[in-house]
């Protein structure tokens, strides 16, 4: 429930929109301290239930709990907050006498305390300052993670890009010192060898120019209207030549007309081609891939079908992992980073949409997308 007193907005501007859930069994409370928090997002609930439920449901930045309630208490509810969720920032409303309710919650990390009876001044102050320490934490956070990313994604470009630029070195080394005897009938399949390696050093090199633009650029999505028939239509048209050359029958069935959508065009675009290019490598010549798609009334689905190698029912709750890659042959060779279906689902997640991946060894593979109109 979002309250508007229709005053002046009475909270920081930076914080505009944030969810504010509001915990206390008497009603009165609830609504006055809703009343002056304009500009944010308030819910409300009777007790900790309550407010368990409205966090299932909606993206709450900060709990705001009464201690003494019904069927569950605001002890009660923010150890269970905090032990789901330990970066949720939860201020407790209590009174000065109450120590052993100050020791509990303090140990519960409680993120702040407002006294009883509220001072709206000081629950402005209180929010803007949890908020904030919040907003820090977050961003620490996401600095971390990019560090770790950063660091295991050099590491994995260290070693793949090893393997073709030895070989390409090995090969120029016996041309240079007269090793390799073009006479000789390996030598043409030789060649063909390296040239492939150097095909393969440079995707590699596309490839994570292409990663570096779209992964380890993280922020808010950018968002324009975009046709995601047309965004799937024109990846699809670009792995024709790669599909050719593997002998690799293409078609597409895409019914309907998509409606126009704010969209991240880069990210969407990314998630689609990481999974028509898994397609194309583990589908071997002769095998085809369908592109298909149709509105329903209430999501619009894309699903791509190939007859390829298929994965092993072991394998598919770890496909989405990070650096995890299908070796059906089990060479150690898989080419590419490994990095694809991971940010192909949270893309498409970011995008309230759904993935699924069916298949069956030596039969196939079939994704299906969804995103709700």
């Amino acid at each position: 429930m979002a309250v508007n007193s229709g005053k002046q907005p009475f909270f920081h501007p930076e914080f505009s929109g944030r969810g504010i859930l509001i915990v206390d069994d008497e009603r009165v409370i609830r609504d006055m301290c809703a009343m002056v928090l304009d500009g944010y997002r308030v819910f409300l609930a009777a007790d900790g239930l309550g407010a368990l439920e409205v966090l299932k449901k909606e993206n709450i930045d900060v709990v705001l709990t009464d201690v003494m309630m019904p069927n569950m208490n605001g002890l009660d509810l923010l150890e269970t907050i905090k032990r789901e969720d330990p970066n949720k920032a939860v201020v407790v409303m209590t009174g000065y006498s109450e120590k052993n309710v100050i020791l509990r919650a303090l140990k519960a990390n409680a993120d702040d305390f407002i006294s009883k009876p509220i001072n709206m001044l000081q629950l402005k102050t209180t929010l803007d300052n949890v908020l904030e320490k919040k907003a820090l934490k977050e961003e620490l956070l996401h600095l971390q993670r990019m560090d770790r990313l950063k660091s295991d994604f050099l590491g994995l470009v260290s070693h793949k890009l090893k393997t073709p630029a030895t070989a390409i070195s090995l090969f120029i080394q016996n041309l240079a010192y007269g090793s390799l005897d073009k006479s000789d009938p390996d030598f043409a399949q030789t060649l063909h060898l390296i040239l492939e390696e150097s095909e393969y050093l440079a995707t590699l090199i596309q490839d994570l120019l292409y990663y570096s633009d779209v992964i380890l650029q993280d922020g808010p999505p950018t968002l324009t209207p975009c046709n995601l028939k047309d965004l799937a239509l024109g990846v699809f048209q670009q792995l024709k030549y790669a599909s050719q050359r593997k002998g690799i029958t293409l078609s597409e069935n895409i019914q309907g007309d998509f409606p126009d959508m704010d969209l991240d065009r880069e990210r969407l675009i990314f998630a689609l081609r990481a999974l028509l290019d898994n397609a194309v490598k583990f589908t071997p010549a002769g095998g085809t891939i369908q592109l298909s798609g149709k509105v329903e009334s209430d999501r619009l689905v894309l699903k791509i079908e190939d007859n390829g190698e298929g994965i092993a029912k072991e394998n598919l709750p770890k496909i989405f992992e990070k650096f995890y890659q299908v070796d059906p042959a089990h060479t150690g060779q898989i080419r590419g980073f490994g990095l694809g279906l991971h940010y192909a689902r949270e893309f498409i997640q970011a995008h309230q949409g759904t993935i699924q991946i069916e298949s069956q060894p030596g039969i196939g593979t079939t994704v299906t997308l969804s995103f709700p109109r």
